[in-house]
């Protein structure tokens, strides 16, 4: 009996002396849970249930090998745009043709094709986004990095918010000419850009003519919105209330193409794009086959005012843009994927899903820094980063291994003692049954 003993503690020795070496062989493996070997005592099943009050255990037995589901230290600033790192609860869901692995490992790449892969060629899963940019949630897909370019798109809706310094002086020069300074008391300028991402000025000069009255003159270009061949600008009186807002109740009086809405602001109507091209002395227009976008422009100036402050275009905003092609890549502490373009804009192309699971020790291990879903795990709550239980991403970084060299330096130095202690017993096993058989 003493020898089956005996050697139960040897097999659980060594048991965890497997268990530790492969802890200290993952120390530096991304995303790596350490396991602990867990042991039970064995007893005999008595006759009938029943044992008496000197009953000798059996041995030991391995009754588990259970894993740290601990956070593991954050390296942060890699370097690599999909590095990511999970801070909090949940698991990287990938693909591998079709079977679904949890992981915590963030090394991701792209192939040739684009798609968003571990480096066992797992396909990471995650939302994607429609035309506008918006995140699919609830459809969860391979995520893939698209690199093709930015379309171009014409501009359609403009915001400027700026301010007239009402301490300017009512401006008394000869009728206005943007070659001269004194007809005008502001000006400032706005790019927009057409169908073919052509890039256009929007001129404006601001004119001082009463109290709380100003002309406000726009030219695209230098040049006539409605004739690229004149430079007759479109021309818009404001009005302000005594608390420096504009009025616009009436509605501001304009020429024929910059069209007041009900609403208060302008539409530009009836532009045609075009380049401009000097022919000796003559400046004249010459179309290049490119279109405003349809409907006109809006023109939103509602947030402009009339105090004594320096004045000045404060923000402007415009939703045209040229052709950009893709710079580089970020994620944000949801998971939503950014992509930069060389037009200076940028736009969601996917978001990065996280799984949890009621019992993480039910998970199954499957290699690679990877687990299955079983019975014992639960069912898997997929969703969004931040959402519920879920942690936050964080982009250019990797979580570490959890395993503490030093705790399992001491186990190995534990489980050497054992071994040792365990084989002493076999040997004086032995011994007593030698003693025994000389005897006879």
């Amino acid at each position: 009996m003493s020898f089956n003993i005996g050697l139960s503690g040897l097999y659980a020795a060594n048991k965890s002396l497997d268990v530790t070496g492969n802890n200290i062989a993952n120390v530096a493996t991304v995303g790596f849970k350490s396991s602990r070997a867990e042991f039970a005592d064995q007893y005999a099943q008595s006759i009938r249930g029943t044992s008496g009050g000197t009953s000798v255990g059996s041995g030991v037995t391995t009754a588990a090998v259970t894993q740290n589901f601990t956070q593991g230290a954050l390296t942060t600033g890699t370097g690599r745009d999909l590095d990511l790192a999970i801070n909090g609860n949940g698991f990287f869901m990938v693909s591998n043709n079709g079977e679904k692995l949890y992981t915590r490992a963030g090394n991701f790449h792209t192939d040739t094709a684009g798609n968003v892969i571990d480096t066992n060629g797992n396909n990471l899963q995650g939302y994607g986004v429609d035309a506008n940019g918006n995140v699919k949630t609830g459809v969860l897909t391979n995520l893939k990095v698209d690199t093709s370019n930015m379309p171009p798109k014409a501009t359609s809706e403009i915001t400027i918010s700026s301010n007239l310094n009402s301490a300017t002086e009512i401006n008394t020069a000869a009728a206005f000419d943007p070659a001269k300074v004194e007809t005008y008391d502001l000006t400032y300028s706005t790019k927009i850009y057409d169908s073919q991402g052509n890039e256009h000025q929007l001129n404006q000069y601001f004119r001082k003519t009463g109290l709380n009255t100003w002309d406000m003159y726009t030219q695209i270009d230098g040049r006539s919105i409605s004739d690229p061949t004149q430079t007759t600008p479109d021309v818009t009186n404001l009005t302000f209330d005594s608390a420096g807002n504009m009025v616009t109740t009436p509605a501001p009086t304009s020429t024929a193409n910059m069209v007041v809405n009900a609403d208060g602001t302008f539409t530009i109507a009836n532009w045609i794009p075009g380049q401009s091209k000097t022919v000796g002395s003559t400046t004249t227009w010459a179309a290049n086959g490119a279109a405003a976008a349809a409907g006109g422009m809006k023109f939103d100036m509602l947030a402009t005012t009339q105090t004594n402050a320096t004045g000045g275009a404060i923000s402007k905003n415009q939703n045209g843009n040229y052709t950009g092609q893709i710079s580089a890549m970020s994620v944000d502490s949801s998971g939503k994927l950014f992509a930069t373009y060389t037009n200076g804009l940028s736009q969601t192309i996917g978001q990065v899903a996280l799984t949890s699971f009621a019992n993480v020790q039910g998970l199954s291990p499957a290699g690679g820094t990877m687990w299955r879903e079983t019975y014992a795990s639960g069912i898997p709550v997929t969703g969004a980063p931040e959402s519920g239980t879920l942690g936050n991403i964080t982009g250019s970084a990797l979580e570490e291994s959890n395993v503490d060299l030093t705790t399992e330096l001491v186990e190995l130095i534990k489980a050497q003692s054992n071994y040792q202690a365990n084989a002493k017993t076999i040997s004086t096993e032995s011994t007593i049954m030698q003693t025994t058989i000389q005897m006879t």
